[in-house]
C-alpha cells in the first residue's frame, strides 16, 4: 500500500465519502485530492470544501460541469431516443462517464497514483466509474473502499466517524434516511426504504421535483421546442444553453406532474433492483425528439436507429460510454441528426406529454400524397396491387406447398 502516495477521490461531502476520505488517509497513508462535481443536483457544494479543508485536504476541486454534462452526454444520448428496458431514461448512468473523465484528468494534473469512489460492491456505479477510468487511463489504480473495508452497516460507519472526529452533522446523519438518492440535471433517483418491497407503493412525500398528477394544474401548459441537429436550442423562441434547456423543462414538467417512474430493473452485476425516478425534462425531450424525427427522418433510417437503440442504451447502462462500439453508434446517430431541425409543440397536462404539432423545413411529410381528399394524381393507388402481390409471393408459394400456419 505504500506505493500509493496520492489519490483523487470523488467527494460529495456527505457521510460516506467523508469517511472514505479519512479511511484513505489512515489505510494508505496517502494524500487525498477531492473532486466535487456540480451536475445540477441542486445542493450547495461549498460546504464540501470546508469539510475537506478540515480533514487536511490541500488540493480541492469543485467544478460546475452542468453545461458539459448536458451538451456532451445528455444531448448525444437523447439523439438516439435512449431508454433502458423500455422505461428508464438513464439519469444516473449518463453522469458516470463524465465523473470518471474528470477523475482521470485531475489525477493526471496532480500526479496522483490512484482514484477512488464511494460506489458499493452491489451496484452498477462501480462498474461505470472504473470502466471509464480504465478506458481513459489504462494503468490507473482504482481504490473502491466498499470492496475492501468491513464498515458494512450504517452503525459501523457512524462509529468510525465518531472515533475519527470526522466533521459530519451527526444529528442529521444519525437519523437513517429512508432512501438512497442520486440527483443531477437529468433526474433524481430513489432506492431503498419501502421501495425494497416491489408491492409497496412509493410514498407521496418521497417525490421532490414534481407534483402528483392529481394535484397538477387543471389547465394544460403548451410549449414550443426548437430543434437543431437533433438538440433543443430554444423554448418558446427563447434561445437557451443546453443545461438551461433541461433546467427549464424540469421546472415545467415538474409543475405538471410529468416524469415519475417506478420500475424494477436488471442491474449489470446480476440482481434485480427497484428504483423510482423523476425525469420531467427528459420525458418531455424524448417525446418531442421522436416527434421531430417522425417528419424529418427517412423511414428506414428511423427504423434502423430504433433497432440499434436497445444496444446503445445497454452500453450506457453497463458503463461502456467510452467504448469503441458506443462511439461507432454515436457517429451513425449524429449523422442522422443533420436533418432533424424544426419545432415541436407539446401539451403538458396532469402527468402527460402530448405532441400537438410539429413542423420543419426538412419535413418529408407531403400533404399532397397523404391527403384523404383528391390528390390530383400525386399517388396512383393502382400501384399498390402489384406491391402487395410481390410481397405476398413467398406466403402464397408456402401455402400452395401445404405449409399452413397453426
Amino acid at each position: 500500500m505504500s506505493n500509493i502516495k496520492k489519490v483523487v477521490l470523488a467527494y460529495s461531502g456527505g457521510l460516506d465519502t467523508s469517511i472514505i476520505l479519512r479511511w484513505l488517509q489512515d489505510t494508505y497513508g496517502c494524500e487525498v485530492v477531492t473532486f466535487t462535481a456540480d451536475l445540477g443536483q441542486g445542493e450547495e457544494l461549498e460546504p464540501a470544501r470546508a469539510k475537506a479543508e478540515a480533514m487536511g485536504v490541500k488540493e480541492i476541486y469543485i467544478e460546475d460541469l452542468r453545461e458539459e454534462f448536458v451538451r456532451d452526454f445528455v444531448f448525444p444520448m437523447f439523439r438516439a431516443n435512449t431508454i433502458y428496458e423500455g422505461e428508464y431514461l438513464l439519469g444516473t448512468s449518463i453522469a458516470r462517464p463524465l465523473i470518471a473523465k474528470r477523475l482521470v484528468e485531475i489525477a493526471n494534473a496532480t500526479g496522483a497514483d490512484a482514484i477512488s469512489h464511494g460506489a458499493t460492491g452491489k451496484g452498477n456505479d462501480q462498474v461505470r466509474f472504473e470502466l471509464g477510468a480504465y478506458a481513459l487511463k489504462p494503468g490507473v489504480k482504482v481504490i473502491a473502499p466498499w470492496r475492501e473495508w468491513d464498515l458494512l452497516s450504517r452503525e459501523k460507519l457512524m462509529q468510525y466517524a465518531e472515533t475519527h472526529n470526522i466533521p459530519v452533522d451527526f444529528k442529521k446523519a444519525g437519523k437513517k434516511s429512508p432512501y438512497s438518492m442520486d440527483a443531477n440535471l437529468l433526474h433524481i433517483s430513489y432506492e431503498g426504504g419501502v421501495l425494497e418491497d416491489p408491492w409497496a407503493e412509493a410514498e407521496e412525500d418521497m417525490w421532490r421535483w414534481s407534483v402528483s398528477p392529481e394535484k397538477a394544474p387543471d389547465a394544460p401548459t403548451y410549449i414550443e421546442l426548437t430543434f437543431e441537429n437533433g438538440d433543443i436550442v430554444a423554448i418558446d423562441d427563447e434561445t437557451l444553453r443546453p443545461h438551461e434547456v433541461l433546467a427549464r423543462l424540469n421546472k415545467l414538467g415538474g409543475e405538471n406532474g410529468v416524469g415519475r417512474l417506478d420500475i424494477v430493473e436488471n442491474r449489470y452485476v446480476g440482481m434485480k433492483s427497484r428504483g423510482a425516478y423523476e425525469t420531467p425534462g427528459g420525458t418531455i425531450m424524448l417525446r418531442a425528439h421522436r416527434a421531430i424525427e417522425s417528419i424529418t427522418l427517412d423511414r428506414e433510417v428511423a427504423h434502423l436507429k430504433d433497432s440499434l437503440m436497445p444496444k446503445y442504451a445497454e452500453l450506457i447502462y453497463n458503463g461502456y460510454w467510452w467504448s469503441p462500439e458506443r462511439q461507432m453508434l454515436q457517429t451513425m446517430i449524429d449523422e442522422s441528426q443533420q436533418v432533424v431541425n424544426g419545432v415541436v409543440r407539446v401539451k403538458l397536462y396532469k402527468g402527460t406529454v402530448t405532441v400537438v404539432g410539429r413542423k420543419s423545413v426538412n419535413s418529408l411529410f407531403d400533404d399532397k400524397i397523404a391527403t384523404f381528399e383528391d390528390d390530383a394524381g400525386a399517388y396512383n393507388q393502382k400501384d399498390a396491387e402489384g406491391f402487395i402481390k410481390l410481397n405476398a409471393l413467398r406466403l402464397r408459394i408456402a401455402a400452395q406447398k401445404g405449409r399452413t400456419l397453426k
